[in-house]
Protein backbone atom coordinates (compact mmCIF):
# COMPACT_ATOMS: atom_id res chain seq x y z
CA UNK A 1 0.00 0.00 0.00
CA UNK A 2 1.27 3.80 -0.50
CA UNK A 3 1.75 5.93 1.85
CA UNK A 4 1.73 9.60 2.27
CA UNK A 5 3.48 11.08 4.98
CA UNK A 6 3.15 14.51 6.08
CA UNK A 7 4.57 17.01 8.47
CA UNK A 8 7.61 19.46 8.34
CA UNK A 9 10.00 17.44 6.54
CA UNK A 10 13.80 18.12 6.06
CA UNK A 11 15.23 15.76 3.45
CA UNK A 12 18.37 16.22 3.81
CA UNK A 13 19.09 16.14 0.06
CA UNK A 14 20.66 18.06 -2.71
CA UNK A 15 18.03 17.06 -4.68
CA UNK A 16 15.22 18.64 -2.81
CA UNK A 17 14.44 22.11 -0.84
CA UNK A 18 14.99 22.43 2.51
CA UNK A 19 11.96 21.84 4.11
CA UNK A 20 9.02 20.39 2.13
CA UNK A 21 5.38 18.85 3.17
CA UNK A 22 5.05 15.30 2.36
CA UNK A 23 7.06 12.05 1.02
CA UNK A 24 4.64 9.63 -1.13
CA UNK A 25 6.16 5.88 -0.39
CA UNK A 26 5.61 2.99 -1.87
CA UNK A 27 4.43 -0.51 -0.74
CA UNK A 28 7.76 -1.64 -0.58
CA UNK A 29 9.23 0.98 1.41
CA UNK A 30 10.85 3.18 -0.78
CA UNK A 31 10.23 7.04 -1.69
CA UNK A 32 8.42 7.72 -4.67
CA UNK A 33 8.27 11.36 -4.35
CA UNK A 34 8.81 14.20 -2.12
CA UNK A 35 7.19 17.66 -2.20
CA UNK A 36 3.39 19.49 -1.52
CA UNK A 37 0.78 17.32 -0.33
CA UNK A 38 -1.47 18.18 -3.27
CA UNK A 39 0.76 17.69 -5.44
CA UNK A 40 2.25 14.04 -4.15
CA UNK A 41 -1.72 13.02 -3.75
CA UNK A 42 -2.89 14.16 -7.25
CA UNK A 43 0.01 11.21 -8.20
CA UNK A 44 -2.10 8.51 -6.02
CA UNK A 45 -5.14 9.73 -4.56
CA UNK A 46 -5.61 6.47 -3.12
CA UNK A 47 -2.27 6.32 -0.76
CA UNK A 48 -2.84 6.03 3.14
CA UNK A 49 -2.10 9.63 4.92
CA UNK A 50 -0.29 9.42 8.09
CA UNK A 51 0.45 12.80 9.79
CA UNK A 52 4.10 12.90 11.15
CA UNK A 53 3.82 15.17 14.67
CA UNK A 54 7.05 16.79 14.73
CA UNK A 55 10.49 17.56 12.56
CA UNK A 56 10.89 14.99 10.40
CA UNK A 57 14.73 14.26 9.29
CA UNK A 58 16.20 11.01 7.73
CA UNK A 59 17.27 8.16 10.00
CA UNK A 60 20.21 8.45 11.94
CA UNK A 61 23.16 5.96 10.67
CA UNK A 62 25.92 4.76 13.21
CA UNK A 63 29.13 4.15 10.89
CA UNK A 64 31.09 2.27 13.46
CA UNK A 65 29.61 0.35 16.21
CA UNK A 66 29.75 -3.13 17.85
CA UNK A 67 26.24 -4.10 18.57
CA UNK A 68 27.29 -8.10 18.60
CA UNK A 69 29.61 -7.36 21.94
CA UNK A 70 27.82 -4.05 23.18
CA UNK A 71 24.52 -6.43 23.33
CA UNK A 72 26.18 -8.64 25.91
CA UNK A 73 28.37 -5.93 27.82
CA UNK A 74 25.59 -3.21 28.01
CA UNK A 75 23.29 -6.27 29.29
CA UNK A 76 22.25 -7.26 33.15
CA UNK A 77 24.78 -9.94 32.89
CA UNK A 78 27.70 -6.94 33.50
CA UNK A 79 28.32 -4.67 36.17
CA UNK A 80 27.78 -1.16 34.29
CA UNK A 81 30.96 0.68 35.82
CA UNK A 82 30.77 3.41 33.03
CA UNK A 83 32.08 6.81 34.07
CA UNK A 84 28.75 8.39 32.73
CA UNK A 85 26.81 5.47 35.27
CA UNK A 86 29.42 5.31 38.23
CA UNK A 87 31.68 8.83 37.92
CA UNK A 88 34.13 8.37 40.97
CA UNK A 89 36.35 5.93 42.13
CA UNK A 90 34.50 5.15 45.50
CA UNK A 91 31.39 4.14 43.54
CA UNK A 92 33.52 1.81 41.44
CA UNK A 93 35.04 0.16 44.13
CA UNK A 94 31.57 0.00 45.92
CA UNK A 95 29.61 -0.95 43.72
CA UNK A 96 32.57 -4.24 42.37
CA UNK A 97 32.60 -5.15 46.24
CA UNK A 98 28.75 -5.63 46.34
CA UNK A 99 28.27 -7.60 43.24
CA UNK A 100 31.03 -9.83 44.31
CA UNK A 101 29.79 -10.17 47.75
CA UNK A 102 26.04 -11.42 46.11
CA UNK A 103 27.57 -13.60 43.53
CA UNK A 104 27.67 -16.42 45.36
CA UNK A 105 31.05 -17.62 43.64
CA UNK A 106 29.71 -17.13 40.01
CA UNK A 107 31.93 -14.95 37.67
CA UNK A 108 31.47 -11.36 37.90
CA UNK A 109 32.13 -9.40 34.93
CA UNK A 110 32.51 -5.59 34.48
CA UNK A 111 32.57 -3.18 32.16
CA UNK A 112 33.75 0.74 32.45
CA UNK A 113 36.79 0.99 34.46
CA UNK A 114 38.30 4.35 33.58
CA UNK A 115 41.32 5.84 35.91
CA UNK A 116 41.48 8.94 33.77
CA UNK A 117 37.76 10.36 34.54
CA UNK A 118 37.58 8.21 37.99
CA UNK A 119 40.60 9.75 39.67
CA UNK A 120 41.72 7.67 42.23
CA UNK A 121 41.25 3.98 41.37
CA UNK A 122 44.01 1.89 42.26
CA UNK A 123 46.08 -0.13 39.96
CA UNK A 124 44.31 -2.95 38.60
CA UNK A 125 46.28 -6.14 38.78
CA UNK A 126 46.08 -9.37 39.57
CA UNK A 127 46.95 -9.04 43.24
CA UNK A 128 44.20 -6.40 43.54
CA UNK A 129 41.48 -8.25 41.84
CA UNK A 130 42.51 -11.56 43.68
CA UNK A 131 42.29 -9.34 46.81
CA UNK A 132 39.11 -8.30 45.79
CA UNK A 133 37.12 -11.33 44.67
CA UNK A 134 39.22 -14.07 46.40
CA UNK A 135 38.20 -17.50 43.97
CA UNK A 136 35.50 -15.58 42.17
CA UNK A 137 36.63 -15.06 39.02
CA UNK A 138 36.67 -11.58 38.14
CA UNK A 139 36.87 -9.34 34.88
CA UNK A 140 36.81 -5.70 34.73
CA UNK A 141 36.99 -4.21 30.57
CA UNK A 142 38.32 -0.74 30.56
CA UNK A 143 35.94 1.55 29.52
CA UNK A 144 37.91 1.77 26.10
CA UNK A 145 37.23 -1.76 25.14
CA UNK A 146 41.61 -1.92 24.48
CA UNK A 147 42.09 -3.85 27.90
CA UNK A 148 40.92 -5.83 30.41
CA UNK A 149 41.87 -6.37 33.69
CA UNK A 150 41.35 -10.23 35.65
CA UNK A 151 41.92 -12.09 38.58
CA UNK A 152 43.80 -15.97 39.00
CA UNK A 153 40.23 -17.27 38.94
CA UNK A 154 39.29 -15.34 36.07
CA UNK A 155 42.55 -16.42 34.42
CA UNK A 156 41.69 -20.14 35.07
CA UNK A 157 38.27 -19.91 33.71
CA UNK A 158 39.33 -18.45 30.34
CA UNK A 159 42.30 -21.38 30.27
CA UNK A 160 44.85 -18.59 30.59
CA UNK A 161 48.60 -19.54 32.26
CA UNK A 162 52.20 -18.35 31.70
CA UNK A 163 52.45 -20.56 28.75
CA UNK A 164 49.06 -18.94 27.03
CA UNK A 165 51.03 -16.85 24.03
CA UNK A 166 49.98 -13.88 23.29
CA UNK A 167 47.63 -13.01 20.58
CA UNK A 168 48.88 -11.12 17.50
CA UNK A 169 48.43 -7.55 17.84
CA UNK A 170 47.85 -8.05 21.48
CA UNK A 171 49.12 -9.25 24.37
CA UNK A 172 49.27 -10.15 27.68
CA UNK A 173 50.75 -8.59 30.61
CA UNK A 174 53.20 -10.73 32.61
CA UNK A 175 55.57 -10.37 35.71
CA UNK A 176 59.08 -10.25 35.37
CA UNK A 177 59.35 -14.01 36.16
CA UNK A 178 56.85 -14.79 33.38
CA UNK A 179 53.51 -15.33 35.35
CA UNK A 180 50.41 -13.35 33.96
CA UNK A 181 49.92 -10.46 35.92
CA UNK A 182 46.05 -9.74 35.32
CA UNK A 183 45.98 -7.44 32.29
CA UNK A 184 45.38 -7.76 28.61
CA UNK A 185 46.01 -5.29 26.07
CA UNK A 186 43.67 -5.53 22.57
CA UNK A 187 41.21 -6.98 21.21
CA UNK A 188 43.01 -10.64 20.76
CA UNK A 189 43.90 -10.43 24.47
CA UNK A 190 40.20 -9.00 25.98
CA UNK A 191 38.50 -11.41 23.88
CA UNK A 192 40.47 -14.62 25.12
CA UNK A 193 39.68 -12.99 28.86
CA UNK A 194 35.80 -12.23 27.80
CA UNK A 195 35.43 -15.74 26.73
CA UNK A 196 33.53 -17.46 29.05
CA UNK A 197 31.08 -14.31 29.19
CA UNK A 198 30.65 -13.82 25.34
CA UNK A 199 29.99 -18.02 25.38
CA UNK A 200 27.43 -18.11 28.05
CA UNK A 201 25.36 -15.35 26.64
CA UNK A 202 24.93 -17.16 23.49
CA UNK A 203 22.23 -19.11 24.70
CA UNK A 204 19.95 -15.54 24.94
CA UNK A 205 21.76 -14.02 22.32
CA UNK A 206 18.67 -13.38 20.53
CA UNK A 207 17.37 -11.33 23.39
CA UNK A 208 20.32 -9.94 24.36
CA UNK A 209 20.44 -8.25 20.31
CA UNK A 210 16.85 -7.88 20.51
CA UNK A 211 16.88 -5.64 23.40
CA UNK A 212 19.93 -3.69 22.64
CA UNK A 213 18.32 -2.97 18.70
CA UNK A 214 15.67 -2.05 20.16
CA UNK A 215 17.61 0.62 22.36
CA UNK A 216 19.18 1.94 19.42
CA UNK A 217 16.28 2.44 17.61
CA UNK A 218 14.69 4.69 20.46
CA UNK A 219 17.47 6.57 19.79
CA UNK A 220 17.04 7.72 16.44
CA UNK A 221 19.52 4.94 14.45
CA UNK A 222 18.38 3.64 11.49
CA UNK A 223 21.37 1.54 10.69
CA UNK A 224 23.82 0.58 12.38
CA UNK A 225 27.61 -0.71 11.63
CA UNK A 226 29.48 -3.28 13.60
CA UNK A 227 33.41 -2.98 13.35
CA UNK A 228 34.27 -6.33 14.98
CA UNK A 229 30.75 -8.80 13.98
CA UNK A 230 31.28 -12.48 14.60
CA UNK A 231 29.23 -14.18 11.43
CA UNK A 232 27.85 -16.84 14.04
CA UNK A 233 25.06 -14.22 15.10
CA UNK A 234 23.87 -13.79 11.59
CA UNK A 235 21.25 -16.82 12.86
CA UNK A 236 20.20 -14.67 16.02
CA UNK A 237 19.46 -11.60 13.08
CA UNK A 238 17.16 -14.39 10.85
CA UNK A 239 15.76 -15.35 14.10
CA UNK A 240 14.93 -11.05 14.71
CA UNK A 241 13.73 -10.74 11.15
CA UNK A 242 11.89 -13.73 11.29
CA UNK A 243 9.82 -12.46 14.25
CA UNK A 244 9.20 -8.93 13.60
CA UNK A 245 12.00 -7.45 15.51
CA UNK A 246 14.18 -6.13 13.53
CA UNK A 247 13.93 -2.36 13.62
CA UNK A 248 17.06 -1.19 11.98
CA UNK A 249 19.50 -2.21 9.41
CA UNK A 250 23.19 -4.02 9.95
CA UNK A 251 26.32 -3.22 7.91
CA UNK A 252 29.04 -5.75 9.45
CA UNK A 253 32.91 -5.68 9.22
CA UNK A 254 34.61 -9.10 9.94
CA UNK A 255 37.75 -9.18 12.34
CA UNK A 256 40.71 -9.19 10.08
CA UNK A 257 43.47 -11.62 11.46
CA UNK A 258 47.30 -12.83 10.26
CA UNK A 259 46.93 -15.29 7.70
CA UNK A 260 43.36 -14.71 7.29
CA UNK A 261 41.49 -16.13 3.63
CA UNK A 262 38.34 -13.80 2.87
CA UNK A 263 35.27 -14.89 1.98
CA UNK A 264 34.51 -13.82 -1.80
CA UNK A 265 33.23 -10.72 -2.17
CA UNK A 266 29.19 -10.76 -3.85
CA UNK A 267 29.64 -7.77 -5.63
CA UNK A 268 27.85 -8.43 -8.97
CA UNK A 269 26.06 -11.76 -8.16
CA UNK A 270 22.50 -11.37 -8.51
CA UNK A 271 20.45 -11.55 -5.31
CA UNK A 272 23.31 -11.03 -3.23
CA UNK A 273 22.27 -7.57 -1.77
CA UNK A 274 20.15 -7.48 1.21
CA UNK A 275 18.79 -4.31 2.16
CA UNK A 276 18.84 -5.09 5.88
CA UNK A 277 21.89 -6.95 6.82
CA UNK A 278 25.11 -7.57 5.03
CA UNK A 279 28.92 -7.50 5.34
CA UNK A 280 30.84 -4.53 4.00
CA UNK A 281 34.35 -4.87 4.34
CA UNK A 282 37.34 -5.90 7.13
CA UNK A 283 38.53 -4.06 10.21
CA UNK A 284 41.60 -4.38 11.78
CA UNK A 285 43.98 -2.33 13.96
CA UNK A 286 47.12 -0.32 13.90
CA UNK A 287 46.87 1.36 17.52
CA UNK A 288 45.14 1.15 20.52
CA UNK A 289 43.63 3.62 23.18
CA UNK A 290 44.94 7.04 24.23
CA UNK A 291 43.58 6.14 27.66
CA UNK A 292 45.87 3.42 28.22
CA UNK A 293 49.17 4.86 26.43
CA UNK A 294 49.24 3.05 23.24
CA UNK A 295 48.62 5.31 20.33
CA UNK A 296 51.24 5.36 18.37
CA UNK A 297 52.71 9.32 18.02
CA UNK A 298 55.30 11.36 16.72
CA UNK A 299 55.03 13.41 20.04
CA UNK A 300 55.16 11.89 23.62
CA UNK A 301 52.43 11.80 26.31
CA UNK A 302 52.58 14.55 29.30
CA UNK A 303 54.88 13.69 32.38
CA UNK A 304 51.37 14.56 34.15
CA UNK A 305 49.84 12.74 37.94
CA UNK A 306 47.55 11.14 35.66
CA UNK A 307 50.06 9.78 33.22
CA UNK A 308 52.11 8.57 36.14
CA UNK A 309 48.83 6.94 37.24
CA UNK A 310 48.64 4.89 34.12
CA UNK A 311 52.27 3.66 34.50
CA UNK A 312 53.23 5.92 32.04
CA UNK A 313 57.60 7.08 32.08
CA UNK A 314 58.54 10.69 31.54
CA UNK A 315 58.74 11.22 27.67
CA UNK A 316 56.20 8.23 26.61
CA UNK A 317 55.71 7.27 23.04
CA UNK A 318 53.12 4.56 22.74
CA UNK A 319 53.75 2.05 19.72
CA UNK A 320 51.72 0.33 16.97
CA UNK A 321 50.53 -3.16 16.81
CA UNK A 322 51.46 -4.54 13.62
CA UNK A 323 53.74 -2.77 11.33
CA UNK A 324 53.41 -1.57 7.98
CA UNK A 325 54.52 -4.70 6.28
CA UNK A 326 52.41 -6.95 9.09
CA UNK A 327 49.58 -4.49 8.39
CA UNK A 328 49.85 -4.82 4.56
CA UNK A 329 50.26 -8.97 4.85
CA UNK A 330 47.21 -8.83 7.03
CA UNK A 331 45.32 -6.49 4.14
CA UNK A 332 46.65 -7.47 1.18
CA UNK A 333 44.10 -10.70 0.76
CA UNK A 334 41.36 -8.70 2.11
CA UNK A 335 41.79 -5.80 -0.80
CA UNK A 336 42.62 -8.44 -3.03
CA UNK A 337 39.10 -9.65 -2.95
CA UNK A 338 37.63 -6.35 -3.11
CA UNK A 339 36.74 -6.15 0.34
CA UNK A 340 36.58 -2.18 1.84
CA UNK A 341 39.00 -2.38 4.42
CA UNK A 342 38.67 -0.34 7.79
CA UNK A 343 41.26 0.45 10.28
CA UNK A 344 41.71 2.04 13.84
CA UNK A 345 44.40 4.02 14.32
CA UNK A 346 44.78 7.18 17.09
CA UNK A 347 48.26 8.82 16.84
CA UNK A 348 49.90 10.56 14.02
CA UNK A 349 52.16 7.76 13.16
CA UNK A 350 49.75 5.16 13.26
CA UNK A 351 47.82 7.50 10.82
CA UNK A 352 50.93 7.88 8.70
CA UNK A 353 51.66 3.92 8.83
CA UNK A 354 48.03 3.21 8.05
CA UNK A 355 47.88 5.47 4.80
CA UNK A 356 51.18 3.81 3.70
CA UNK A 357 50.27 0.40 3.86
CA UNK A 358 46.34 1.90 2.09
CA UNK A 359 48.69 3.79 -1.25
CA UNK A 360 50.56 0.89 -1.60
CA UNK A 361 47.41 -1.55 -1.69
CA UNK A 362 45.45 0.72 -3.80
CA UNK A 363 48.03 1.59 -6.56
CA UNK A 364 48.94 -2.88 -6.06
CA UNK A 365 45.79 -3.65 -7.52
CA UNK A 366 44.45 -0.36 -9.35
CA UNK A 367 41.37 -0.01 -7.17
CA UNK A 368 39.27 3.28 -7.80
CA UNK A 369 36.07 3.62 -5.55
CA UNK A 370 37.46 1.73 -2.65
CA UNK A 371 36.38 4.06 0.47
CA UNK A 372 39.28 2.73 2.80
CA UNK A 373 38.29 3.89 6.63
CA UNK A 374 40.35 5.13 8.97
CA UNK A 375 38.69 4.83 12.16
CA UNK A 376 38.45 7.46 15.07
CA UNK A 377 41.53 9.54 14.07
CA UNK A 378 41.84 11.17 17.13
CA UNK A 379 45.51 13.03 16.50
CA UNK A 380 44.97 13.31 12.86
CA UNK A 381 46.71 16.00 11.13
CA UNK A 382 45.20 18.72 8.51
CA UNK A 383 47.97 17.40 5.80
CA UNK A 384 46.79 13.81 6.59
CA UNK A 385 43.30 14.55 6.15
CA UNK A 386 45.02 15.72 2.77
CA UNK A 387 46.61 12.88 2.07
CA UNK A 388 43.59 10.94 2.95
CA UNK A 389 41.54 12.44 0.78
CA UNK A 390 43.69 12.54 -2.40
CA UNK A 391 43.74 8.63 -1.90
CA UNK A 392 39.66 8.56 -1.60
CA UNK A 393 40.39 7.29 2.03
CA UNK A 394 37.23 8.07 4.17
CA UNK A 395 37.68 9.12 7.51
CA UNK A 396 35.45 8.50 10.82
CA UNK A 397 35.80 10.60 13.77
CA UNK A 398 35.00 9.74 17.93
CA UNK A 399 34.06 13.50 18.62
CA UNK A 400 32.55 12.33 21.78
CA UNK A 401 35.73 12.02 23.32
CA UNK A 402 35.38 15.64 23.35
CA UNK A 403 32.27 15.76 25.66
CA UNK A 404 33.87 13.09 28.02
CA UNK A 405 37.52 13.34 27.99
CA UNK A 406 38.09 17.15 26.36
CA UNK A 407 39.85 18.20 29.73
CA UNK A 408 41.77 15.11 29.95
CA UNK A 409 43.36 15.03 26.60
CA UNK A 410 44.67 18.85 26.85
CA UNK A 411 45.41 19.05 30.34
CA UNK A 412 46.46 15.69 31.65
CA UNK A 413 47.71 13.59 28.22
CA UNK A 414 48.67 15.73 25.02
CA UNK A 415 48.19 19.92 26.10
CA UNK A 416 47.04 22.41 24.06
CA UNK A 417 47.90 21.99 20.62
CA UNK A 418 47.75 18.27 19.82
CA UNK A 419 44.92 17.29 22.62
CA UNK A 420 43.17 20.95 21.53
CA UNK A 421 42.92 19.94 18.04
CA UNK A 422 41.74 15.74 18.83
CA UNK A 423 39.07 14.83 16.85
CA UNK A 424 39.51 18.00 13.88
CA UNK A 425 36.52 17.48 12.52
CA UNK A 426 36.72 20.99 10.61
CA UNK A 427 39.72 19.69 9.51
CA UNK A 428 38.31 16.74 8.01
CA UNK A 429 35.78 18.47 5.49
CA UNK A 430 37.89 21.45 4.85
CA UNK A 431 40.33 19.11 3.33
CA UNK A 432 37.41 17.68 0.96
CA UNK A 433 36.27 14.71 3.39
CA UNK A 434 32.66 13.59 3.22
CA UNK A 435 33.24 12.65 7.16
CA UNK A 436 31.60 10.76 9.55
CA UNK A 437 31.14 10.39 13.39
CA UNK A 438 30.65 7.77 15.25
CA UNK A 439 30.19 6.27 19.20
CA UNK A 440 31.96 3.53 19.29
CA UNK A 441 29.76 0.68 20.63
CA UNK A 442 29.52 0.99 24.38
CA UNK A 443 32.40 2.95 24.79
CA UNK A 444 29.87 6.16 24.87
CA UNK A 445 26.14 5.91 24.86
CA UNK A 446 25.02 5.99 21.82
CA UNK A 447 24.33 9.73 20.99
CA UNK A 448 24.22 10.94 17.25
CA UNK A 449 22.90 13.85 18.01
CA UNK A 450 24.98 15.10 20.38
CA UNK A 451 27.92 14.13 18.28
CA UNK A 452 26.95 16.62 15.74
CA UNK A 453 26.47 19.47 18.47
CA UNK A 454 30.37 18.79 19.83
CA UNK A 455 31.47 18.93 16.22
CA UNK A 456 29.67 22.34 15.77
CA UNK A 457 30.91 23.82 19.14
CA UNK A 458 34.19 21.57 20.60
CA UNK A 459 33.09 21.99 24.08
CA UNK A 460 33.35 19.36 26.95
CA UNK A 461 30.64 18.41 29.19
CA UNK A 462 31.88 21.19 31.71
CA UNK A 463 31.36 23.86 28.93
CA UNK A 464 35.23 24.38 28.22
CA UNK A 465 35.93 24.83 24.47
CA UNK A 466 38.92 23.05 22.98
CA UNK A 467 41.59 25.36 22.41
CA UNK A 468 42.82 23.96 19.01
CA UNK A 469 41.25 22.48 16.17
CA UNK A 470 38.12 23.98 14.09
CA UNK A 471 34.25 23.26 14.19
CA UNK A 472 31.93 22.06 11.58
CA UNK A 473 28.80 23.57 9.86
CA UNK A 474 25.38 22.31 11.13
CA UNK A 475 25.50 20.99 7.39
CA UNK A 476 28.15 19.03 7.93
CA UNK A 477 27.16 17.89 11.00
CA UNK A 478 23.60 15.93 10.40
CA UNK A 479 26.04 14.66 6.89
CA UNK A 480 27.83 12.94 8.89
CA UNK A 481 25.43 11.16 9.94
CA UNK A 482 23.21 10.67 7.24
CA UNK A 483 24.50 10.50 3.79
CA UNK A 484 27.93 10.80 4.69
CA UNK A 485 27.42 7.86 6.61
CA UNK A 486 25.28 5.90 4.09
CA UNK A 487 28.88 6.49 1.78
CA UNK A 488 30.83 5.18 3.37
CA UNK A 489 29.14 2.12 4.21
CA UNK A 490 28.36 1.76 0.25
CA UNK A 491 24.40 2.18 1.36
CA UNK A 492 24.24 5.54 -0.72
CA UNK A 493 21.57 4.21 -3.31
CA UNK A 494 19.23 2.90 -0.27
CA UNK A 495 19.71 5.18 2.61
CA UNK A 496 21.39 8.37 3.91
CA UNK A 497 18.46 11.20 2.84
CA UNK A 498 14.84 11.41 2.39
CA UNK A 499 15.42 10.95 -1.62
CA UNK A 500 13.18 9.74 -4.35
CA UNK A 501 14.44 6.01 -4.79
CA UNK A 502 15.93 5.67 -1.43
CA UNK A 503 14.33 3.64 1.27
CA UNK A 504 11.74 5.83 3.81
CA UNK A 505 14.32 5.54 6.68
CA UNK A 506 13.02 8.27 8.74
CA UNK A 507 12.71 9.69 12.25
CA UNK A 508 10.85 12.95 13.94
CA UNK A 509 12.32 14.89 16.37
CA UNK A 510 10.35 17.30 19.01
CA UNK A 511 12.60 20.45 17.10
CA UNK A 512 13.77 21.14 13.76
CA UNK A 513 17.61 19.53 13.76
CA UNK A 514 18.62 22.68 10.73
CA UNK A 515 17.57 25.78 13.13
CA UNK A 516 17.83 24.55 16.63
CA UNK A 517 21.01 25.56 18.88
CA UNK A 518 23.78 22.66 19.14
CA UNK A 519 22.79 22.64 22.37
CA UNK A 520 19.19 22.12 21.59
CA UNK A 521 19.77 19.53 19.13
CA UNK A 522 21.82 17.64 21.45
CA UNK A 523 18.93 16.94 23.61
CA UNK A 524 16.71 16.83 20.70
CA UNK A 525 13.66 13.71 21.63
CA UNK A 526 13.18 11.23 18.85
CA UNK A 527 9.54 11.09 19.01
CA UNK A 528 9.18 8.32 16.04
CA UNK A 529 11.39 5.94 14.06
CA UNK A 530 10.03 5.00 10.64
CA UNK A 531 12.21 2.14 8.94
CA UNK A 532 11.50 1.71 5.34
CA UNK A 533 8.09 3.86 5.75
CA UNK A 534 7.16 1.00 8.39
CA UNK A 535 7.17 2.36 12.03
CA UNK A 536 9.07 0.80 14.64
CA UNK A 537 9.95 2.97 17.88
Amino acid sequence: MTMLFTGRIRPLSPSADDLVEALLVDGDGRIVAVGATDDLLALDPSAERVALDGWVMPGLIEPHGHPGTAAVLLSDRVLDLRPVVVPDAEGVMSALRTVIAASAGAPVYANGWDALLQRGLPDPDMRLLDGLAGSTPLVIVHNSGHSAYFNAAAAVAAGLDRSTPDPAGASFGRTADGELNGVALEAGAVERVAAPLLQAAQADIVELLGAHFADLSRRGITTISDLSWNPALNPAVDALRAAGRMPLRLRWYEMSRPGGSPAAHPAGVPGAEDHVIRQVGVKTWTDGSPWIGNIATSFPYLDTTATRGLGLEPGHRGASNYSADELHEIAQPYAAAGWQLACHAHGDLAIDETLDVYERLIVTHGLTDHRFRLEHVGAMRRDQFERASSLGVTVSLFVDHITYWGEVLVDDLFGPERGGAWADAGAAFAAGHRATFHNDGWVTPAEPLRNMAVAETRRTRSGRVMPAGSPVSRAQALAAHTANAARQLFSEHEIGSLTPGLFADLIVLDRDPLTVSPEDLAEAVVREVHLGGRRVS
